[in-house]
């Protein structure tokens, strides 16, 4: 691993390097690959991850209000889509695919918005399962439909007690359960992947709490353990699990296997940055978790490790890199985000 990532041009490149197993996975896709939802923070790497590793055609739907990012992902050899995936024609009118990556959803700003919350995370899911009704699906769902979990335990399992805390997590669950239905009834084959949170250098938990050490603002200790999965890795495990596909649809978590304390990540961060970190609140016996034993025993471990993360991170943030301006909003406990 290098020490440094220096530029974006870089970060991109670490992530959308395929290794030799996701060649493998995507030469045994039979179709194209279509993206919904290609627009948000993970879609534009794993586009490209997928490109980079052969697919035949990758295609990125999403409503594109960043013309750079469009132009970019076509530059890379993605086909794009300017869709409203809300606009039930627009959604019929999309081209069909045989492999699709269902990323879309609604978290930031889902206070005050409940009607859109719900609608792109728990209505929609059921309608691309009826147009998609033929292909396989991999559903990107979200690691918040679970119950807090000890933090010296392994975290929620997948058959884990479900306890979804505010509008955000109960949409995705309603999601979920409408896509499992819709998914049963047509035979259609999905995988709802639970994302916990990944993490790069622009966006993620360890980048939150470099800021916050760096411009000397308080590190909020409520929320107190964490998982962190390099994006990259997370693309990387999404392109392998087409083959999981199945109906009554199956369900695996998608975040790193370290139980993370978050006082721990921010005094690593602060000796490379020689700071001093500032802590406010105190930590709770349990937070959000996941356990990654199915991900481990059926794909492999991570390979990038916190450790890793915390460094790049660090010197990122030093170097002033650039940042994605989206706070993941880790340590709120009310589910309001």
């Amino acid at each position: 691993m290098s020490v440094t990532i220096a530029s974006e041009a870089e970060l991109l490149d670490q992530m959308t390097t395929p290794t030799p197993q996701v060649v493998e996975a995507v030469a045994r896709l039979d179709g194209d690959v279509l993206l919904l939802g290609v627009g948000g923070k993970m879609g534009p790497s794993l586009a490209e991850l997928l490109v980079r590793a052969g697919a035949k055609k990758v295609i990125g739907v999403s409503r594109f209000s960043d013309e750079e990012q469009r132009s970019y992902l076509q530059g890379v050899g993605v086909e794009t889509v300017s869709c409203d995936l809300l606009a039930p024609e627009s959604l019929k009118r999309l081209p069909d695919a045989s492999h699709v990556f269902f990323l879309a959803g609604f978290k930031f700003g889902a206070t005050g918005n409940e009607d859109t919350t719900w609608a792109m995370n728990a209505l929609l899911p059921g309608r691309v399962v009826e147009r998609y009704a033929n292909s396989q699906i991999v559903y990107v769902s979200s690691g918040n439909v679970y119950a807090y979990a000890d933090h010296q335990g392994p975290g929620a399992a997948e058959d884990g007690a479900l306890h979804p805390i505010g509008e955000y997590a109960q949409s995705r669950l309603g999601g979920e359960r409408i896509a499992q239905y819709v998914a049963r009834m047509q035979g259609t084959p999905l995988l709802i992947a639970r994302l916990f949170y990944a993490t790069e250098l622009r966006y993620g938990i360890i980048h939150d709490i470099a800021w916050n050490i760096w411009t000397e603002q308080p590190i909020d200790l409520t929320m107190g353990y964490v998982n962190q999965l390099w994006q990259g890795e997370a693309n990387a495990y999404l392109c392998r699990f087409m083959p999981l596909c199945e109906s009554p649809a199956a369900i695996i978590n998608l975040t790193g296997r370290e139980i993370l304390a978050v006082h721990v990540l921010a005094e690593r961060l602060a000796k490379i940055m020689n700071k001093t970190p500032n802590f406010t609140g105190a930590e709770a016996d349990d937070a959000l978790l996941g356990d990654t034993t199915r991900l481990c025993t059926e794909f492999g471990a991570p390979k990038i490790e916190a450790e890793q993360m915390v460094e790049w991170v660090a010197q990122w943030v030093m170097a002033d890199g650039r940042s994605l301006g989206k706070p993941t909003k880790y340590e709120s406990r009310s589910g309001k985000f």
